[in-house]
């Protein structure tokens, strides 16, 4: 038996599932302390029930498809809109060089995933799913990509094997930043934990300060908003969501042709450009981190509330190996590679850790591990400018180009 829920339904769930997770998140260390997002503690709960009832009683649930691309839609083009290129030059040579180093390991993580897959005898294309699209893309890329392995690429489950990926790396990813910065620092004794600077004394143990347009470092922080700045953001959303609506249709079947959420993330960065660099027109970052950071959860809840965790049960095994690998693998790249090209200093070893976050999770849980790096060492002014632009931004945009690239090659 199917119930479907229609939009508002799937709305009032999803908002369930929202309030469960922030019980979860404030109730459990564990979650607080690996930084687990709250849709992805609520959703999972939500997921398990599912599983149970479909289990028990043969009954599963249909969520509205087109609201949860909706909110998925808002969320990519508030990335774009989050881009001013003026801000973005302060990363300087550094940035750049960081962002190679980043797309290097886009490439490898593929490569292990497909290598893999490959030799457990499954689809490759489940390879690339315990690659970037999860790991370095989120599980708001996760869900992007597996609505579209699912439909153009015939990969049953790929949304539910994304989230449960995406989830792990999230995980993985707070655990193994941290430690491996330490060990980087004490072997090569970069910093003095007793020489720790003023700015962090007992009294003082917050983030550097970031800049208010790097977007989702700090989703908990208050925004002031007001109606003007809230109806002129919802403008520039529609702006994006209809034209890449329209850039999807006309692309169809050219070199051109890109998944939906890459047209509005595109569209944001040009539209924010445009209004502010040569129109001279104030674009409100508040408004856009506020309605961002509330697209993602409500979307992420939607996409939990539609897994189907019984589609998972002939992969646990394989995804598991494959997932073990990318983790080891994402260690040793951080040690061997970003460290060493960042410069083997403090803020290498910092950055480290950083990519470490959003190489395998996200960029709330790279700035997690800086912070427990830096609250004990100092500061590194040049981690937290890097790894959340980076992160927050270019590494969509890369990660999207390398997975519209290999997925040529599978037709």
């Amino acid at each position: 038996m199917n119930f479907e829920f229609n939009g508002y339904y799937t709305l009032i769930a999803a908002v369930i599932v929202l309030l469960i997770g922030k019980l979860l998140v404030n109730k459990i260390e564990f979650l607080r302390k690996y930084n687990i997002p709250e849709p992805v503690a609520g959703g999972l709960v939500a997921a398990a029930v599912a599983t149970a009832a479909h289990s028990f009683w043969g009954v599963s649930i249909t969520t509205s498809a087109e609201l949860q691309t909706t909110f998925m839609l808002i969320f990519f083009s508030s990335i774009g809109l989050s881009a001013n290129f003026n801000k973005l030059k302060e990363g300087g040579k550094s940035l750049v060089v960081f962002l190679f180093v980043v797309s290097f390991f886009i490439i490898i993580q593929n490569s292990v995933g497909i290598s893999l897959a490959t030799l457990l005898g499954i689809d490759p294309l489940i390879g690339l799913i315990a690659g970037s699209i999860t790991l370095t893309g989120g599980h708001g890329t996760a869900g992007a990509w597996g609505e579209i392995l699912e439909t153009k690429y015939a990969i049953t489950g790929a949304t539910t094997l994304g989230m449960a990926s995406a989830t792990f790396g999230l995980v993985a990813g707070g655990l193994i930043g941290g430690p491996l910065a330490k060990m980087l620092i004490n072997r090569y004794n970069l910093a003095n934990v007793n020489n720790v600077k003023k700015e962090h004394t007992s009294d003082d143990k917050k983030v550097p300060e970031v800049e208010e347009f790097v977007p989702f470092g700090y989703p908990k922080n208050v925004r002031l908003i007001t109606a003007n700045s809230s109806v002129t953001t919802l403008g520039l959303f529609a702006a994006c969501l209809a034209f890449s609506d329209f850039m999807t249709g006309f692309a169809k079947g050219t070199a051109f042709e890109l998944p939906t959420f890459v047209w509005a993330l595109a569209t944001g960065v040009i539209l924010r450009n445009v209004l502010e660099n040569v129109l001279k027109v104030k674009i409100f970052d508040r408004a856009i981190d506020v309605f961002g950071n509330a697209s993602l959860s409500l979307y992420l809840a939607m996409a939990l509330l539609s897994l189907k965790l019984w589609q998972l049960s002939s992969l646990a095994g394989p995804l598991v190996v494959i997932l073990a690998a990318q983790t080891l693998t994402m260690i040793a790249y951080a040690y061997f590679v970003t460290f060493r090209v960042m410069g083997k200093d403090y803020d290498a070893a910092v950055l480290s850790a950083g990519h470490c976050g959003f190489g395998m999770g996200a960029t709330p849980t790279a700035v997690a591990n800086m912070q427990a790096i830096t609250n004990m060492y100092g500061s590194s002014y040049k981690a937290f400018l890097i790894v959340p632009l980076c992160g927050a931004f270019f590494v969509d945009l890369i990660n999207a180009s390398v997975i519209q690239t290999i997925l040529k090659f599978f037709g």
